[in-house]
This record gives C-alpha cells, structure tokens and sequence, in this order.
C-alpha cells in the first residue's frame, strides 16, 4: 500500500505486476479492492495501477468537487508520481469512462489504448439545477450523514446489499465505508455528474481521438438490458472502437466477469499497436 499526495490529498495507489503499464479507474462510490479478480489475471502481463480518488477508498477527503479535465489531469499526475512517463492503457468503469476518455483526448501521448467498462453514456446531459446549489447540497448532506453516525451504522450495511457476493473482508468494508469521508465524496460525484457530461460532449467537438488509438467498449448484459446495450454499442461506434458484451454480468463487470476484463485490457494497447 502506497500514497501519493496530488493537489494536497493524499491519494491511496496500487502497483501490481510488471510489463506495460494499464490505469484501472473504478465507478463511483467503489474502492481499490473491486479491482482484484481482474489484477490478479492482469498482473502477470502488466503493470496495474489502481487508485482511489479523492473522498473514495482509502485516500483523502474531496476537497474541491470533480471536474473531467481534473480528473484526467488526476491520471497523469498519479503516473507521474509513480515514474511511469510512457503511455498507458486507461481502464474505465461506469462514471471513469467519462474520466479516461477524456484522458485519451486530452493527454493523447500519454495513451496506448482505451478500455470503456459499462461505462455511462449520456446522449443529451442537460443541467437544470446549478452546480453550486448542487454542490453545496451534497456537502450539507455528507454533514449531516456524518454527524448523527449514519455512515458507521450502516453504511458497511448498505455496500453489502449494494455489492452481492462482496469479496472483500468484513473489516475493510467497515474501514471504507463506515466513514463520512467516502459518503460525502460519492455526493459529491453524483452531484456534478451532469456537469461532468456536458464537459464531455464539449471536448468530444474540440479533442478527436488520434485515429488509430486502440479502443474497446465492453458493456454488460443482465436480463431486459437491451436498449442499455444498444447505446453501449452507439458509444462504441463513435469512438471508432471494438465492442464486446460480457454476459452474464451486471453492472460491477469487473467481479462479476474479471476474464472478459482481463482479454479487453490485454488486447487493447498492446506494444506496438499504434504503428
């Protein structure tokens, strides 16, 4: 276990393995330890980084609220403090598609390849409620949580019937999300995640992909998932990518289908690809 500390927040980081480097990013309100099925398939073949942004997991609080440039600047300073200064495959689940997408548009020579898992798809985002107003409702409630203790009562409670099946141990649940710190953060998240999309249609208009970045959107299939795979397979089509469908799996495709995960990664940003 390591921390870097960026933007005055320490940042809890992972390294695992060896051979070229792939950034996994998980959804919001998840943790480094969802990751571990697919690491322990990865980590022969290649160098994993996880990490855990700001209010999740075990690094520091939130304390200014996401932006996408943000966090796909958030990236490469985690790799930069890591040493790795040559292109990575970024690995993006759920919310952190948006994240690593913007990561290959804006930071293209620092990317050998694009892995979209589930990841969120908003055609038209539109914001109707200020961001500040937003925002500072998700504080106010991430206060409240904390100080009547909902979030040590039940919130280890609440991540087991979230997460059926949950492989971690009962004491690093407790240790993740008995706390205000991860609550407050995935408020926060929630509460700019229209403004997150609409910073994403911008840069789609003014960023293009390099042409022959190698990219794969693999979505997953639960029964009557139908019109969430046919806009998975939109999204994949946009991005020029490779589109596979990892069944049966819900949402948390990375525990429920770590194979599927593994050959994504492993066959997208392979040495050489992009000659």
């Amino acid at each position: 276990m390591s921390f870097v500390r960026i933007g005055g927040v320490p940042h809890h980081v992972r390294v695992t393995g060896s051979g070229p480097v792939c950034v996994l990013s998980a959804g919001l309100g998840l943790a480094w330890f969802d990751w571990d099925a697919v690491v322990e398939i990865l980590a022969p073949a290649r160098t994993v980084v996880r990490f855990d942004r700001p209010g999740s997991g075990l690094s520091g609080h939130a304390r200014v609220p996401p932006t996408l440039a943000g966090e796909a600047g958030r990236i490469v300073r985690i790799l930069d403090a890591l040493g790795f200064a040559g292109p990575a495959t970024v690995v993006g689940h759920s919310l952190a598609g948006f994240h690593c997408e913007a990561f290959a548009r804006l930071h293209p020579e620092r990317t050998s390849g694009l892995v979209l898992l589930d990841s969120s798809v908003e055609e038209r985002p539109k914001v109707r409620v200020p961001c500040g107003v937003r925002v500072g409702a998700a504080r106010v409630g991430g206060a409240v949580l904390g100080g009547v203790g909902l979030p040590r009562a039940v919130g280890p409670a609440v991540r087991r019937a979230a997460v059926r099946g949950d492989v971690a141990s009962a004491g690093v649940v407790r240790r993740v999300y008995g706390v205000s710190r991860v609550w407050q953060g995935a408020l926060l998240e929630y509460a700019t995640y229209a403004d997150t999309a609409l910073e994403l249609t911008a840069l789609r208009r003014g960023f293009p992909l390099p042409p022959r970045l190698p990219a794969t959107v693999l979505a997953a299939y639960a029964n009557g998932a139908g019109g969430w795979l046919t806009r998975q397979r939109s999204l994949a089509t946009s991005l020029n990518a490779t589109f596979h469908v990892a069944t049966p799996s819900g949402h948390l495709v990375m525990r429920d289908a770590p194979g599927a995960v593994a050959d994504a990664v492993l066959t997208t940003g392979q040495p050489g690809s992009l000659q």
